[in-house]
């Protein structure tokens, strides 16, 4: 299993707007990614502008149909401008 653990940074202004698409992104991807099966979405209750994304694909070729598919390009070009900072980790599981 390949896991990406991803850490977003918001300007504070687009927050709210950030957080609508990025639930949206994230629900396409357990919906029409058949490689997908897990997408959390998580939010600094003490930052709001603050995020983070637990995502669990069965393969690279997985991660490879997510970064592909037109629901993450779009949502991608659309935030790209609202992001203050990103960090990208990839793990592979090892259990269980």
């Amino acid at each position: 299993m390949n896991i990406l653990v991803v850490e977003f940074t918001l300007h504070s202004d687009k927050a709210e707007a950030f957080a609508q698409a990025i639930v949206h992104n994230a629900q396409c991807s357990v919906a029409d990614e058949p490689g997908c099966l897990q997408f959390d979405v998580c939010r600094d209750p003490a930052d709001p502008a603050r995020f983070l994304l637990y995502e669990v694909y069965v393969d690279d070729a997985a991660v490879q149909a997510h970064l592909d598919s037109v629901h993450f390009q779009t949502m991608s070009r659309e935030t790209q401008a609202w992001v203050a900072a990103k960090t990208v980790q990839h793990w592979k599981r090892v259990a269980p």
